[in-house]
C-alpha cells in the first residue's frame, strides 16, 4: 500500500470578517418581503435563518469565550441526545431573535461578528476546542477544526438566505468564491473517513471526490487499515465522484433531496462505493 499523508490542518479564522461583512451587506439590502421568504430549510424563513446566525454567535461568545454553562447542564449520552439538545437550543434562539426588527438584528449582528472574529483569531489553532466536531466522529477536536466547522455553519446559512432572495447572480455568488467557499468544502470533506468507517473496500483502494468550478478541487479518500483523507492522490482509484460546486454544499447540509442530488452528480467506477458520498452530512442533526 502507498505511504499516505493525511490532510493537514485548515486555518480559517482570518475569513470571518469578510464572510460576516457580506452577510451584513446582504441583510441591509433585503426588502420587507425578502425577510419573510421561505428558505430551503423547511421550518425557517429568511428572518429565522438570520436569527439563528445571531443566536449561535452569541452562544459561541457566551459558552466558549466566557466559559458560561447554562444551568442545569444537559446530559449528553449519545448522538441522539446531542442532536435533540442542539435542535432545542436552535428553536429557542430563533423564537427569541426573530422578534427583533431588522435594524436591531443587523446592529447586534455587526457587534457580535466583530467580537467573534476577534475571539477566533485569539485562539491557539492546535489547542483543544471546548467541543469536538461530532459529524467527523471526533469527541475531541483542535481549535482549528472547530473554527473551520463554525465557518461552514455561517457560510451555508448565509447561502440559504442568498438562495431564497437571490434573483440576481451577484447575490447568489457573492460568497461562492475560492477564498470563502473552497475552505468550506475542504472542511466538509473532513467528515469522509468517519462517514465511510463501516464501508468495506480492498486495502489500497481510493475514492476521488471532484467538485467542479473554481471553488472546487479534488479530495482522495484512501483505504489503509482504516479510511484516510489523503493530502495527495494515492492508491488505485476505485470510484470517482464528480459534484458541481453549486450543489455540493447543499448535499452535505441537508439542502437538497438525495434523489435530486443524484441528477447532478456523476459517479464512475464502483457506483455503490462512490455514491455513498451522497449520504454524508457535515452538520449536527
Amino acid at each position: 500500500m502507498a505511504d499516505v499523508t493525511p490532510l493537514g490542518p485548515l486555518l480559517t479564522a482570518h475569513l470571518f470578517p469578510t464572510l460576516d461583512a457580506r452577510l451584513i451587506d446582504l441583510l441591509r439590502s433585503l426588502t420587507h418581503e425578502d425577510w419573510e421568504r421561505q428558505t430551503i430549510a423547511p421550518r425557517w424563513k429568511v428572518k429565522d435563518v438570520a436569527a439563528h446566525l445571531l443566536d449561535t454567535q452569541l452562544r459561541r461568545l457566551s459558552f466558549d469565550r466566557d466559559g458560561y454553562t447554562p444551568s442545569p447542564a444537559p446530559a449528553i449520552a449519545n448522538d441522539r441526545d446531542l442532536v435533540s439538545f442542539i435542535d432545542r437550543l436552535n428553536a429557542e434562539g430563533v423564537a427569541v431573535y426573530r422578534r427583533l426588527s431588522p435594524p436591531v438584528l443587523i446592529a447586534w449582528m455587526e457587534q457580535t461578528s466583530r467580537e467573534a472574529a476577534s475571539y477566533y483569531t485569539s485562539l491557539d489553532p492546535f489547542a483543544t476546542a471546548r467541543f469536538g466536531v461530532s459529524w467527523a466522529g471526533e469527541p475531541v477536536s483542535a481549535n482549528w477544526f472547530d473554527v473551520a466547522r463554525e465557518l461552514t455553519e455561517r457560510w451555508h446559512h448565509q447561502q440559504q438566505i442568498r438562495l431564497a432572495v437571490g434573483d440576481a447572480a451577484r447575490r447568489l455568488h457573492a460568497i461562492m468564491t475560492p477564498e470563502l467557499y473552497h475552505p468550506v468544502l475542504d472542511c466538509f470533506m473532513r467528515a469522509l473517513p468517519f462517514h465511510y468507517r463501516s464501508t468495506v473496500a480492498p486495502p489500497g483502494a481510493a475514492i476521488r471526490i471532484h467538485v467542479t468550478g473554481d471553488c472546487g478541487g479534488d479530495w482522495h479518500l484512501y483505504r489503509a487499515d482504516s479510511w484516510v483523507l489523503a493530502a495527495e492522490p494515492a492508491g488505485s482509484i476505485a470510484a470517482t465522484v464528480t459534484i458541481p460546486q453549486e450543489v455540493a454544499w447543499r448535499i452535505f447540509t441537508k439542502g437538497i433531496a438525495r434523489t435530486a442530488a443524484r441528477e447532478h452528480v456523476r459517479v464512475s467506477g464502483d457506483a455503490a462505493l462512490g455514491s455513498h458520498v451522497l449520504e454524508m452530512l457535515a452538520i449536527v442533526g
